[in-house]
This record gives structure tokens, sequence and C-alpha cells, in this order.
């Protein structure tokens, strides 16, 4: 089987698969280390082999805005890929990674003449697009309580269905869009009612249906 050919089955056919791993070249991404910024200009594709990294942007008053923490099995970069330019997010190392980076020309002639292929590209694409919509909808609309459960619960699926995320209280606050006090605050709330604990860097669900009313899902 080629290297991370299992990350990507829930994500991309066999062919997709075969393309994108055959043509990509492998990435090593220290901990801390920035992939690319916001505003960079980019051409290509990533899929996350090892590790996990952040997308986040840069708020006019100087806060840094998560967006998502992709793990394992992850593909990011689409945009670029299809369109060569600015970079809309920046990425940035979560702990010690392994990536491999598809770059634009090398795609197009991977997929040259395969419909299908390209069709199946742009799901992907439109699949970060409806998830970045929703993240809008809930820092427009939501109260930090709602947004911050509904975090928590993403990133525990997210996470091979672990009850547990590897998350500090200043990275959660960054992906809910608040400060790192009122989170604090929000967490402590929630650990004495025995919905969840925490720990150094760490969140354990506790009680998945009491967070489950909170996030309103």
């Amino acid at each position: 089987m080629l290297a991370g050919a299992d990350l990507l089955e829930d994500i991309a056919s066999r062919d997709l698969r075969s393309v994108l791993l055959a043509a990509a070249k492998p990435v090593r991404l220290p901990a801390g280390e920035t992939l690319f910024e916001e505003h960079d200009q980019g051409d290509a594709l990533y899929v996350l082999l090892e590790g996990r990294v952040e997308l986040s942007v840069a708020c006019e008053d100087g806060r840094k805005l998560g967006l998502d923490v992709l793990s394992s099995g992850a593909v990011f970069g689409e945009i670029a890929l299809f369109d060569p330019g600015a970079r809309t997010a920046s990425a940035t190392a979560l702990e010690n990674c392994r990536l491999l980076r598809l770059r634009h020309h090398d795609l197009r002639k991977a997929i040259e003449g395969n419909a299908a292929l390209a069709f199946e590209l742009l799901r992907l694409m439109g699949q970060r697009m409806r998830y970045m919509n929703t993240q809008l909808h809930e820092y427009v609309f939501m109260p930090l309580p709602q947004r911050l459960a509904r975090k928590v619960l993403h990133f525990t699926r997210a996470d091979a269905g672990k009850s547990s995320l590897k998350l500090s209280h200043s990275e959660l606050a960054e992906l809910a869009g608040a400060s790192r006090e009122a989170v604090s605050k929000v967490l402590s709330r929630w650990k004495k009612q025995g919905i969840l604990k925490t720990g150094r860097g760490s969140v354990e669900l506790l009680n998945h249906g009491a967070l489950r009313e909170i996030a309103g899902i």
C-alpha cells in the first residue's frame, strides 16, 4: 500500500488517493513552525500524514482566530491548488508533522482528461467551504458556551471517536473566537457540572449528551 493511503480512505476514492500520493512530495514540519501564512502566494495542496496543524486567520485588532485543527488524513490548501494565489489562512504545526505536498502543475498533469477526479477534488473543496460557512455562522450568531460546546464535540469526533482532545484553553479560545479567560470560565463551570474534566493542554468529555444539549445539536 502507498504510504498514507489508509489515511485517505474515508475522504477519497482509490483513484484519487493514487493520484495524490504518487504525484506528491514529502514534507516535514517541526512543532511551532508555520507551513504558510495568510496572504502568502500558494500553489499546492497538502495531505497531513502525521501530527496536527492549526488553520487560522488574523483579525484586524491583532488577535488570531482559529478556524480548524487538522489531524492525520486531512487534506488542505485546495483553494490554491485550483486557483494559485494568496492563501486565505495560515497553517501552523501544533506538533511534529509529516505531510505530502502536491503542486498545481503536477496535479493538472495527473488529472488531465479525467473529469471524475477533477469533480472529486471539487467535492473535497466544497466540503471545506461548507465547514467554513458553518464556522462563520457560529461566530456571528451563537453565544460563547454554544460555540465552545460545538468545538469540543467537533474535535472529539474528528479524533477517531475519542472522548478527549489535546487542546489548551488558549487554543480553544482561538477556535471559539473568545478570550482565554472567558473560555476558562465556561470550562470551569462545565467541570463542576461533571460534563468534562480538564488537564494540562487537554480536555476529556464525560457527559456527551449534556454537551450536545448546550451545543443545540
